[in-house]
């Protein structure tokens, strides 16, 4: 894919990609993503708000023993928002289907953060051919109307939305620290991240469709996978409380649990070294 017959600023693409970048058409739409290491494939999908850069210290530490790929899905990152306009489950899981064709990747492991993890389980569900062993990291797919993180909240009230339209950078701050325990590690760096790659062009007013999506709890289909599930959660997530990790490994059938104290809603980016220890022994083992 030619990058400059796609619609992203010259400074995203210079700041934001790098040797591994990647690019490929699915569903007519220049996906981004990064290929690197060798061995059993492992696929990584961020969460909403965010793109493939939360999982930059897990390729580093996991790409001597496996081949990471991880992507943005449509809606953000570079790859931008779905021509469809339609960000369902069913939409992400169809696109994640052709993702994996396009690459002649048949089996492999699948991890997911928040709508990553949401994402992956379904997908594993209806795929269970293809998933060898399965990692949710602080999982989306409970839905508790009552309780949606900040950013949803705002994109779903009528009068508020219209922040979305210019964003300032403050407002980004804020979202980034409430999904950080360790308030240490929202450095500028992380915080421009977040911010640069929300301005992306498009990304915005897919944040909005997608925060306004209907979607249905799918959650009594968990006791179909059948394959290995780790579940990753940190203990002082704001955004999903710890206790949806405990819903999940009562649903899934072969489980393994571990919770990160002092932690929030990102272990991959908060504490990188022993959560993705965790992952490397679970799938070894």
């Amino acid at each position: 894919m030619n990058t400059s017959e796609i619609k992203i600023e010259d400074r995203l693409l210079a700041k934001y990609t790098n040797e591994h970048s990647k690019w490929i058409e699915i569903s007519g739409i220049p996906v981004h993503y990064r290929d690197e290491g060798e061995g059993d494939v492992l696929i990584l999908l961020h969460g909403s708000f965010s793109s493939l850069h939360t999982f930059d210290d897990w390729t580093r530490i996991l790409k001597h023993n496996f081949r990471i790929i991880r992507l943005d899905v449509p809606g953000f990152g570079l790859t931008g928002p779905a021509k469809s306009n339609n960000y369902s489950i069913e939409l992400f899981i169809e696109f994640l289907d052709q993702f994996t064709k396009s690459l002649h990747i048949n089996r492999f492991y699948l991890a997911g953060s928040s709508l990553g993890g949401w994402l992956s389980w379904e997908f594993a569900i209806n795929n269970p051919d293809k998933v060898m062993k399965l990692i949710l990291i602080n999982s989306a797919g409970y839905i508790d109307r009552n309780n949606f993180p900040l950013p949803f909240l705002i994109a779903q009230t009528p009068v508020l939305r219209n922040v979305f339209s210019f964003t300032p950078k403050a407002v980004v701050r804020r979202f980034v620290r409430q999904v950080f325990y360790d308030q240490s590690k929202v450095t500028e760096d992380v915080v421009d991240r977040y911010y640069d790659i929300f301005q992306r062009e498009g990304n915005k007013k897919a944040f909005v469709q997608f925060a306004n999506t209907r979607f249905t709890q799918n959650t009594n289909s968990l006791n179909d996978l059948v394959m290995p599930v780790l579940i990753q959660w940190g203990k002082e997530d704001r955004w999903l409380n710890v206790e949806n990790a405990y819903k999940f490994q009562e649903a899934i059938p072969t489980n393994q649990l571990i919770i990160y104290d002092e932690t929030g809603h990102l272990p991959m980016e908060e504490c990188p070294q022993q959560s993705a220890e965790d992952v490397m022994q679970f799938l070894m083992n």
